[in-house]
């Protein structure tokens, strides 16, 4: 092997190495994306569905109260065409 070529294989593997260390530094990159994209969106639900439970009592007070407008106003409809 002429000290040309030793130079060249020696460059090479040098380049080799760093390739390696920058594809973990990007695969690292990638896991902890996809872990911060899993986390953000299990907070988005996981809040939507404690502000469902803590709103639920006051929706059903609203539908209740609305059911009883619309009873009352089908019951004067009814009072008026008879």
């Amino acid at each position: 092997m002429t000290p040309e070529e030793r130079q060249i294989l020696i460059q090479t593997h040098r380049l080799a190495e760093e390739n390696n260390a920058l594809l973990r530094k990007m695969r690292r990159a990638a896991l902890f994306g996809l872990i911060w994209h899993i986390l953000y969106w299990a907070v988005i639900i996981g809040i939507s569905i404690g502000a469902y439970y803590f709103i639920q009592p006051y929706v059903e007070q609203v539908q209740e109260v609305y059911g009883g407008f619309k009873g009352d106003l089908g019951n004067l409809f009814k009072g008026t065409n008879n």
